[in-house]
């Protein structure tokens, strides 16, 4: 099963007594390779059963956006900013507000 993983998985599983045979992707390879990793992610977010198991997998769901991002040039530091614009002018979900109909037209 090949798959992108943490830079320290290899060696833990080398560490295990098994082998680990890795690659360096290239950019473009890399940029596929994040994507799937975040529908990974994402899917584990959705079947985790337990509060920390949300929570841990939230976390994994946050590295692979910080290095998607980071292949365009920014950091954690730039998400949180967009994050926080984006809710000081669209608002977060607090609310848990469903919206049923738009009537005519789109966004």
């Amino acid at each position: 099963m090949a798959k992108l993983v943490r830079d320290n998985i290899p060696g833990l599983i080398r560490a295990s007594g098994r082998r680990a045979v890795t690659r360096q992707l290239d950019d473009d390879e890399f940029a596929a390779a994040l994507l799937d990793k975040l529908d990974e992610e994402i899917a584990e977010v959705r079947s985790a059963a337990t509060a920390e198991a949300v929570l841990e997998e939230a976390a994994d769901v946050l590295e692979v956006l910080v290095a998607i991002v980071e292949q365009h040039g920014y950091r954690l530091s730039h998400i949180i900013a967009a994050a926080d614009e984006k809710r000081l002018s669209r608002g977060g979900f607090a609310n848990r507000c469903w919206l049923e109909d738009q009537g005519r037209g789109g966004w």
